[in-house]
């Protein structure tokens, strides 16, 4: 489906909104944080502050704004007031917004505290992997060209 001048500005206002939600999440001491208390905290910048909507909230009976996943958790690990960030800790929020109908989708990795070199290394390597499956798009490319990238 062919978006329309209109639609493409929509689709980008939504995403400078998610953008500034992770602007938010920077300026956070995350650490000592429960991922609940993030997630509450999202929610209420979203709703309050960008008048938007949180898109994975109520989907499929989800009861959260974002995903949380923290170290060896792969992705969409749900928020807990059980989990608190410590110094040390790799987690991955991931959080999707709505806005005039379109619905922006993002996620960000924090390094919490003090983090080893090996999850740093980690952390580094997939982010410029990520980068190199996005340069591997382009129209023709298949799926096997963006993966052998990575």
């Amino acid at each position: 489906m062919t978006k329309t001048p209109q639609e493409i500005e929509l689709m980008a206002a939504s995403g400078r909104l998610l953008a500034s939600v992770f602007t938010h999440l920077d300026n956070m001491a995350l650490e000592g944080m429960t991922t609940l208390e993030i997630d509450a905290r999202v929610e209420r910048f979203i709703v309050d502050v960008l008048k938007a909507r949180p898109a994975s909230k109520g989907q499929y009976g989800y009861g959260f704004v974002l995903n949380s996943s923290i170290n060896q958790v792969v992705c969409h690990g749900a928020p807990s007031a059980d989990d608190v960030l410590k110094s040390g800790d790799i987690v991955n929020l991931d959080i999707t917004l709505e806005k005039d109908g379109f619905i922006a989708d993002s996620s960000k990795t924090y390094l919490i505290g003090s983090v080893g070199p090996q999850a740093r290394r980690l952390v580094r390597t997939t982010y410029e992997a990520m980068w190199k499956g996005i340069r591997a798009v382009r129209p023709g490319a298949r799926l096997g060209d963006i993966g052998f990238a990575i």
